[in-house]
């Protein structure tokens, strides 16, 4: 070595000390048979009980961090941390339960209190050895209770795959693997289609023993929840995967991949009204969850067409009668406004829906007479709630009985009510067929579960002035801009923005359908529908 780096074997880790900031290279025990005796640099960092982390805490914490875990001194490593219990588990299980044997960590170059490092390991089981390369990075802070600078305890140090319960395992699955395809016959994998990951692995617990395939060898992510799929890293002997027939569709779902890749924390679904088949599921999400099919959160206007399809049947308002927008209406002591503030006089009921006026809404809530009218058409006309049995674990949206300001908030998909981008869909596929059909993405004659069936269709004339109002929606009205790419005259939408507790913006939320497909994205914190989703749903829709 020259000048700028010296070396040093201690304990059988190798640490090269590069131009002396106190970062290098340490290799895990197994590359000399060593591992005895305290790591390179583990020593415990001068102590400073208050202020900021300074730059030298930083540095020297995770030194000694890293050599700790690399020496395989999980006690070590932990007590450089902020949690304890959970460092050490994760630091001892990534020899005992991952079956890493080999690694090298290379930090880089801290980012104030942040270092981001390379990982260099080969997995050993069983003879097989396979090499696994990975970034991750650590934040230093201040203990609360002892003032000194320890690593800010996150799964993700370990790996960046890793969220919180999560574990690292390698070994023989219980699940064989699937080889999932379309309904043309093409197969599906996350490589092609990378949001499809959750989807793939979820359909491999439900179905991988049913194809008559048989388990390999894999690194996997074990999730916090046995109900949620693993998620396989790596792949170290290759098993037999049975075939899964899916209703999903290539074309579209690369379409809905591109659309929300533009977009963070996006989501997407596309079904097809005359069958309920899920045609694309697509997420853009930092924490890989399956939001599009699993998540929660107020639809918005987006609930409108519920809304209106209650309003309908009991005989209120019609599509071309006339119906008050004032600027704002109060229901018991809250006040509900217009966007903008605006209000419309002597307009077709049509217009209301199209321009997204809640107050036309609002206004009705006294004429219901009932808080349960809402929910019930929800239920017993779309589905909402019914235990939907997909293929995969989905949520099947939720519309409870409610009263006070909260009943009159669910008339405009706020309050308690909980939607996905699949429920919204079903909803939109339901207004424009007049059945509501249980969304899948395997076709129940494959294990003959039963599905999800409304108590009724919608009443007589009220799909077709659903249908009406959401095509005037779409050329003249609030998803005008957003539909104006999507070709044909066959088209209806309705935009949807959900204030959120706490948020700087409000969730997006489009819907819309185009001949037989309809579409439905949500995008967390984007603002108004047709800024963020309403884009997301017209390429789809495209496709």
């Amino acid at each position: 070595m020259n000048g700028a780096a010296k070396g040093a074997i201690v304990g059988g880790v190798f640490l090269a000390m590069v131009g002396g900031a106190g970062y290098g290279v340490y290799s895990l025990v197994g590359d000399d048979g060593g591992g005895a005796g305290e790591p390179a640099g583990s020593a415990r960092p001068a102590r400073q009980t208050s202020g900021p982390v300074t730059d030298g805490e930083t540095a020297d914490t995770a030194r000694a961090f890293l050599a700790a875990w690399a020496s395989g001194d999980a006690g070590a490593a932990a007590e450089l941390t902020n949690n304890e219990q959970a460092a050490r588990t994760a630091v001892a299980d990534y020899t005992s339960a991952a079956y890493v044997s080999k690694a090298v960590i290379t930090p880089g170059t801290p980012e104030g209190t942040t270092v981001p490092f390379k990982v260099e390991a080969e997995i050993s089981y069983q003879g097989t050895v396979k090499p696994l390369v990975y970034d991750s990075r650590l934040t230093v802070v201040r203990g609360v209770s002892t003032g000194k600078a320890l690593v800010d305890w996150q799964p993700s140090v370990i790996h960046p795959q890793l969220q919180q319960g999560d574990r690292l395992r390698a070994g023989t699955p219980a699940s064989p693997p699937v080889k999932a395809v379309d309904r043309h016959g093409k197969e599906l994998t996350a490589e092609l289609y990378p949001s499809l990951g959750p989807v793939l692995e979820a359909l491999r617990k439900t179905y991988g023993e049913k194809t008559g395939g048989t388990p390999g060898v894999e690194l996997w992510v074990e999730p916090a929840t046995a109900d949620a799929p693993k998620r396989t890293l790596m792949t170290l002997v290759e098993g037999k995967a049975g075939q899964l027939e899916t209703v999903l569709d290539a074309d579209v779902q690369a379409a809905a991949e591109k659309a929300v890749a533009g977009r963070a924390e996006a989501s997407v679904v596309a079904v097809q009204p005359s069958t309920g088949n899920i045609l694309a599921v697509a997420n853009h999400r930092r924490d890989g969850f399956n939001a599009a099919m699993q998540g929660g959160r107020a639809p918005g206007s987006t609930m409108k067409i519920v809304t209106a399809a209650m309003l309908l049947e009991k005989g209120l308002v019609a599509a071309d009668r006339p119906a008050q927008c004032p600027a704002s209406a109060t229901w018991e002591g809250k006040a509900f406004r217009n966007q903008d503030g605006f209000s419309s006089q002597g307009q077709p009921f049509s217009n209301s829906f199209a321009k997204s006026c809640n107050t036309a809404f609002i206004s009705l809530i006294d004429d219901v007479k009932d808080n349960g009218a809402l929910p019930a058409t929800a239920k017993d006309a779309f589905g909402i709630g019914l235990d939907w049995k997909t293929g995969i674990p989905s949520q099947d949206g939720s519309v409870p009985v409610t009263s006070g300001p909260a009943a009159a908030a669910e008339y405009i998909g706020q309050g308690a009510i909980r939607m996905n981008p699949l429920n919204i869909a079903s909803i939109t596929a339901t207004a424009r067929s007049g059945v509501f059909r249980q969304p899948v993405l395997v076709k129940a004659s494959l294990d003959g579960r039963p599905l999800a069936t409304a108590a009724r269709s919608l009443a007589p004339g009220v799909s077709a002035q659903l249908v009406k109002m959401m095509r005037q929606t779409a050329t003249s009205g609030t998803a005008a801009s957003a539909m104006a790419s999507v070709g044909g005259s066959d088209k209806g939408a309705k935009t949807g923005s959900a204030e959120v507790d706490g948020a700087a913006s409000p969730d997006s939320w489009f819907t819309g359908f185009s001949g037989d497909v309809a579409a439905a994205a949500m995008v967390e914190g984007g603002g108004h529908g047709a800024d963020a989703a309403g884009p997301i749903v017209a390429q789809v829709l495209n496709s």
